[in-house]
């Protein structure tokens, strides 16, 4: 009679694979050159996230376990695909990013996982995790925790307790989109459904008082089962509304081989891009879901920021930026809010006249200057030799 001997793996094999596996988890909003370069901000399981107000913190990314017993057809975790499979126990996982920490190599945590057995069982290991550092450990830092589709209300309830940020992965715009890229999940109930709790214990947490995540964001497969970016803003749109979303992350569709979609496209980075920018007029600068510029089939420029094409459709008469206010600044391209509260500082002390003058306060001149006007005249823009 043969013995089979299993060799389980060490902590550095299990940081390699699951560290390793958690990099395609989106934490951060890129930058126009890293979307056209390709440029990342992560080495292995460590990554650079901007802060809102600038600089960086580096982040553990890191997966629970890679096992999952879906077989999300764009998914590197789903059961359809032949791999190797790992999971870290909640002290092990626990330990590893105290040992991070305190070795000043991480300063916050991002804990995602693939769902097995299923999902309240996942959460269980999840917020094991999550428990041994904040209460025997006593970490106060950054966290961000992902919800699991499906889990039980309490398992929620303890998530927006524990961390700083809760996301779930909505993946696709709707259950139609959804059926083909995930068939196993079920889009209103167990993912939409699961959000809408998490930002009700998150309002009522502020009414209250009491310390609670202090963001909801979500993450889009772009690209993968033909959805338009229609469909996609207006579901962003109805969340930012409905459940005071943070942010909409948007991850595109790159093949994985020995998936089902292993022989499609990659989708181009550019739309990513443009979502983001399109999002961020939603979300910052007063424009509304009507006025974005799709094409007949849902489609946003690629050629153009979205800003650019509203503009060249919108904005027949120039702008005086020595008095516009400033929700008619944030709708001139290379006007964006940071760049239109510096313009209101400083027309209090001169008048603007020269585009020298808002390319040092942060306009991105080229693209404002056929829309203004400083001191009652166009700006002059230099023609392009081609």
């Amino acid at each position: 009679m043969s013995t089979t001997i299993i060799v389980e793996p060490d902590v550095q094999q299990k940081l390699a694979i699951l560290g390793g596996e958690a990099a395609d988890e989106v934490t951060d909003v890129p930058a126009t050159q890293s979307i056209q370069q390709g440029i990342t901000h992560a080495t292995g399981f460590l990554y650079d996230a901007r802060r809102e107000g600038g600089g960086t913190t580096r982040l553990f990314k890191v997966l629970q376990t890679n096992a999952c017993r879906f077989a999300c057809k764009y998914c590197f975790t789903s059961c359809a695909i032949r791999r190797k499979r790992t999971t870290f126990k909640p002290d092990e996982l626990a330990t590893t990013f105290i040992s991070l920490s305190r070795n000043r190599m991480a300063e916050g945590l991002f804990l995602s996982s693939g769902i097995v057995p299923d999902a309240d069982t996942t959460m269980e290991q999840m917020l094991a995790t999550v428990e041994r550092l904040r209460l025997r450990e006593g970490y106060t830092g950054y966290i961000h925790l992902k919800l699991i589709p499906g889990a039980s209300f309490a398992y929620i309830e303890r998530a927006v307790e524990l961390a700083d940020r809760v996301s779930l992965n909505l993946e696709a715009p709707n259950q139609e989109r959804l059926s083909a890229l995930a068939p196993d999940k079920e889009f209103s109930a167990s993912m939409w459904g699961r959000m809408a709790w998490a930002a009700e214990l998150m309002k009522q947490a502020r009414r209250e008082g009491r310390k609670a995540a202090r963001s909801l964001t979500t993450q889009f497969v772009v690209g993968a089962v033909g959805e338009s970016d229609r469909e996609l803003l207006a579901t962003v749109q109805r969340a930012h509304r409905e459940l005071g979303l943070w942010r909409a992350y948007f991850s595109v569709f790159h093949p994985i081989a020995r998936s089902p979609l292993a022989d499609q496209p990659a989708e181009d980075p550019t739309r990513a891009l443009r979502l983001y920018q399109s999002d961020f007029m939603l979300r910052d600068y007063g424009f509304s879901y009507d006025e974005l510029p799709f094409d007949a089939q849902g489609l946003l420029p690629r050629d153009r920021t979205p800003k650019q094409a509203w503009a060249e459709r919108h904005l027949h008469e120039p702008i005086e930026l020595n008095r516009a206010p400033r929700h008619i600044l944030v709708r001139v391209p290379g006007i964006g809010p940071r760049s239109a509260d510096r313009i209101i500082a400083a027309r209090r002390q001169s008048r603007l006249r020269d585009l020298s003058q808002l390319k040092a306060l942060g306009v991105t001149t080229g693209w404002a200057a056929p829309y203004v006007l400083l001191d009652g005249r166009r700006p002059a823009v230099q023609l392009s030799l081609w």
